[in-house]
Protein backbone atom coordinates (compact mmCIF):
# COMPACT_ATOMS: atom_id res chain seq x y z
CA UNK A 1 0.00 0.00 0.00
CA UNK A 2 1.47 3.55 -1.06
CA UNK A 3 -0.13 7.14 -0.44
CA UNK A 4 0.96 10.43 -1.88
CA UNK A 5 0.90 13.49 0.25
CA UNK A 6 1.02 16.82 -0.99
CA UNK A 7 1.34 19.61 1.32
CA UNK A 8 1.14 23.40 -0.06
CA UNK A 9 2.18 26.45 2.03
CA UNK A 10 -0.08 29.42 0.61
CA UNK A 11 -0.30 32.85 1.96
CA UNK A 12 -4.16 34.41 1.85
CA UNK A 13 -5.37 37.35 1.75
CA UNK A 14 -6.69 37.37 5.34
CA UNK A 15 -3.05 36.94 6.43
CA UNK A 16 -1.98 39.69 4.11
CA UNK A 17 -4.56 42.18 5.19
CA UNK A 18 -3.42 41.15 8.87
CA UNK A 19 -0.17 42.73 7.61
CA UNK A 20 -1.87 45.59 5.45
CA UNK A 21 -3.05 46.56 8.92
CA UNK A 22 -0.16 47.14 10.87
CA UNK A 23 0.96 49.42 8.12
CA UNK A 24 -2.43 51.37 8.29
CA UNK A 25 -2.00 51.35 11.77
CA UNK A 26 1.14 53.41 11.11
CA UNK A 27 -0.04 55.16 9.11
CA UNK A 28 -2.94 56.15 11.14
CA UNK A 29 -0.23 57.13 14.08
CA UNK A 30 0.99 59.38 11.57
CA UNK A 31 -2.38 61.00 10.75
CA UNK A 32 -2.42 61.57 14.47
CA UNK A 33 1.04 63.27 14.98
CA UNK A 34 0.66 65.37 11.20
CA UNK A 35 -2.47 65.30 9.68
CA UNK A 36 -1.64 62.98 6.71
CA UNK A 37 -2.37 60.49 5.67
CA UNK A 38 -6.23 61.56 4.91
CA UNK A 39 -8.15 58.77 6.79
CA UNK A 40 -10.11 57.39 4.09
CA UNK A 41 -7.09 56.97 1.89
CA UNK A 42 -5.49 54.58 4.21
CA UNK A 43 -7.75 51.72 3.50
CA UNK A 44 -7.08 51.95 -0.13
CA UNK A 45 -3.38 52.17 1.20
CA UNK A 46 -3.47 48.57 2.91
CA UNK A 47 -5.61 46.93 0.33
CA UNK A 48 -2.96 47.69 -2.29
CA UNK A 49 -0.34 46.37 0.00
CA UNK A 50 -2.52 43.21 0.81
CA UNK A 51 -3.09 42.98 -2.76
CA UNK A 52 0.06 42.87 -3.90
CA UNK A 53 2.06 41.21 -0.75
CA UNK A 54 -0.47 38.27 -1.18
CA UNK A 55 0.45 37.46 -5.19
CA UNK A 56 4.11 38.54 -4.41
CA UNK A 57 4.21 41.72 -6.54
CA UNK A 58 4.88 44.00 -3.46
CA UNK A 59 8.89 45.44 -3.49
CA UNK A 60 8.57 48.30 -1.53
CA UNK A 61 6.23 50.97 -0.81
CA UNK A 62 7.26 53.75 0.67
CA UNK A 63 4.54 56.60 2.39
CA UNK A 64 5.70 60.24 3.77
CA UNK A 65 6.07 63.51 3.01
CA UNK A 66 9.04 65.04 0.99
CA UNK A 67 10.11 68.19 -0.85
CA UNK A 68 7.98 68.12 -3.67
CA UNK A 69 10.65 70.88 -5.69
CA UNK A 70 13.50 68.60 -4.72
CA UNK A 71 11.93 65.49 -4.68
CA UNK A 72 13.42 64.45 -1.45
CA UNK A 73 11.92 62.63 1.69
CA UNK A 74 11.92 64.93 4.87
CA UNK A 75 10.13 61.90 6.38
CA UNK A 76 9.22 58.58 5.11
CA UNK A 77 8.34 54.97 6.24
CA UNK A 78 9.25 52.53 3.70
CA UNK A 79 8.49 49.06 4.27
CA UNK A 80 9.94 45.66 2.00
CA UNK A 81 8.75 42.62 1.19
CA UNK A 82 9.96 40.06 2.50
CA UNK A 83 9.46 35.73 2.56
CA UNK A 84 11.18 33.70 4.81
CA UNK A 85 14.02 34.50 7.35
CA UNK A 86 13.88 35.51 10.16
CA UNK A 87 10.23 37.60 10.01
CA UNK A 88 9.38 39.89 12.88
CA UNK A 89 5.60 40.74 13.72
CA UNK A 90 6.14 44.20 15.88
CA UNK A 91 3.84 46.37 17.21
CA UNK A 92 3.06 49.53 15.26
CA UNK A 93 4.30 52.66 16.53
CA UNK A 94 7.96 54.03 17.90
CA UNK A 95 7.25 56.58 15.35
CA UNK A 96 9.03 60.14 15.01
CA UNK A 97 6.84 62.45 16.55
CA UNK A 98 8.76 65.80 16.25
CA UNK A 99 10.20 65.30 12.23
CA UNK A 100 10.29 68.73 10.48
CA UNK A 101 7.24 68.27 7.67
CA UNK A 102 5.55 71.87 8.10
CA UNK A 103 4.79 72.74 4.50
CA UNK A 104 5.85 69.74 2.63
CA UNK A 105 3.48 67.26 0.64
CA UNK A 106 1.96 63.88 1.42
CA UNK A 107 3.77 61.03 -0.80
CA UNK A 108 3.88 57.74 -1.28
CA UNK A 109 5.94 55.75 -3.76
CA UNK A 110 5.57 51.74 -5.10
CA UNK A 111 7.81 49.37 -6.57
CA UNK A 112 6.83 45.98 -8.01
CA UNK A 113 8.55 42.69 -7.51
CA UNK A 114 10.64 40.69 -10.06
CA UNK A 115 8.12 38.24 -9.92
CA UNK A 116 5.90 41.04 -11.29
CA UNK A 117 8.12 42.15 -13.77
CA UNK A 118 8.20 38.98 -15.35
CA UNK A 119 4.46 38.84 -15.87
CA UNK A 120 3.64 40.27 -19.60
CA UNK A 121 2.28 43.72 -20.53
CA UNK A 122 -1.33 42.74 -20.04
CA UNK A 123 -1.15 40.74 -16.88
CA UNK A 124 0.67 43.50 -15.18
CA UNK A 125 -1.86 46.11 -16.27
CA UNK A 126 -4.77 43.36 -15.06
CA UNK A 127 -2.83 43.56 -11.65
CA UNK A 128 -2.70 47.39 -11.68
CA UNK A 129 -6.52 47.41 -12.43
CA UNK A 130 -7.21 45.52 -9.73
CA UNK A 131 -5.91 47.86 -7.43
CA UNK A 132 -7.96 50.46 -5.16
CA UNK A 133 -4.83 53.24 -5.81
CA UNK A 134 -3.71 54.24 -9.64
CA UNK A 135 -0.23 54.98 -9.93
CA UNK A 136 1.66 56.97 -12.28
CA UNK A 137 5.08 56.67 -13.27
CA UNK A 138 7.49 59.09 -11.48
CA UNK A 139 10.99 59.23 -10.45
CA UNK A 140 11.58 58.04 -6.85
CA UNK A 141 12.45 60.56 -4.50
CA UNK A 142 15.64 60.30 -2.82
CA UNK A 143 17.33 61.02 0.32
CA UNK A 144 19.75 63.51 1.56
CA UNK A 145 21.72 63.69 5.31
CA UNK A 146 19.64 62.65 7.99
CA UNK A 147 19.17 58.92 9.83
CA UNK A 148 16.79 55.73 9.21
CA UNK A 149 15.54 53.22 11.95
CA UNK A 150 15.42 49.76 10.73
CA UNK A 151 14.27 46.28 13.31
CA UNK A 152 10.35 46.58 12.63
CA UNK A 153 8.77 44.21 10.67
CA UNK A 154 5.57 42.75 10.31
CA UNK A 155 5.08 39.20 8.87
CA UNK A 156 2.45 36.22 8.84
CA UNK A 157 2.77 32.62 7.82
CA UNK A 158 6.41 33.21 5.84
CA UNK A 159 5.93 36.34 4.54
CA UNK A 160 5.66 40.20 5.67
CA UNK A 161 7.29 43.33 5.49
CA UNK A 162 10.69 44.88 7.09
CA UNK A 163 9.83 48.23 7.78
CA UNK A 164 12.70 51.14 7.72
CA UNK A 165 11.96 55.36 9.24
CA UNK A 166 13.74 57.79 7.67
CA UNK A 167 14.08 61.17 8.58
CA UNK A 168 15.90 64.06 6.90
CA UNK A 169 17.95 66.36 9.76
Amino acid sequence: MTSTRTATASFTITEARYVGAKIGADLRMINGLYGRPVLTDIDDYTEEVALLLRDGYLGTVDYGFKDTSANVWKLRLRYTATTGGQLLDSRPGSLPARASVTGHGWSSYLTYSLKFQLLTSTQQATVKDGLPITRVGAAEPTTIAGSTQSGHGYGRNGVGVNRDVYTAW
